[in-house]
């Protein structure tokens, strides 16, 4: 394969396919293991966000970005955590077009229960079996791929 080639060479195609296999199997293997504590892995991430933000807000829009979502999913999302507890909207006293999302004490529980299984999930699947090494790579690696898809 030449730089001019539109197609990826064998090496990169196989690469690739594992790639894209993973980005539907380990979300999967996330969500179902999270399951057992009430939350879905779209759960999970919103109460990252918001329990690692200060005062435990965040704008609606500065959620959505950070997620990386639309903001209308983000909103029917909120909507049906909020239905069960997990997280509240709060009007912006300073500017009223905006909301803030936070996360609830029943949120923060829920995360706090199912963090510690989740990290070993993660752990187990992912970074286990890397040497140190491996885990060096691996990090650069997406990281530059990440750089680039985000710039």
């Amino acid at each position: 394969m030449t730089q001019d080639s539109p197609w990826l060479s064998a090496a990169q195609q196989q690469a690739w396919r594992h790639w894209i296999a993973l980005g539907t199997s380990l979300p999967a293997a996330l969500n179902r293991a999270l399951q057992e504590s009430g939350l879905s892995l779209s759960d999970y991430d919103v109460l990252v966000a918001l329990s690692e933000a200060d005062d435990r807000r965040l704008r609606v829009g500065d959620l959505a970005a950070r997620l990386a979502w639309e903001r209308s999913r983000l909103s029917h999302h909120l909507r049906r955590m909020e239905g069960r507890g997990l997280v509240a909207r709060e009007e912006c006293t300073d500017d009223g077009r905006g909301a803030w999302s936070v996360v609830t004490a029943a949120g923060l529980a829920a995360i706090r229960t199912a963090a510690p299984a989740h990290a070993r999930l993660v752990r187990e699947l992912v970074f286990d079996d890397l040497t140190t090494a491996e885990l060096a790579v691996l990090t650069d690696v997406l990281a530059g791929v990440r750089r680039r898809v985000e710039s």
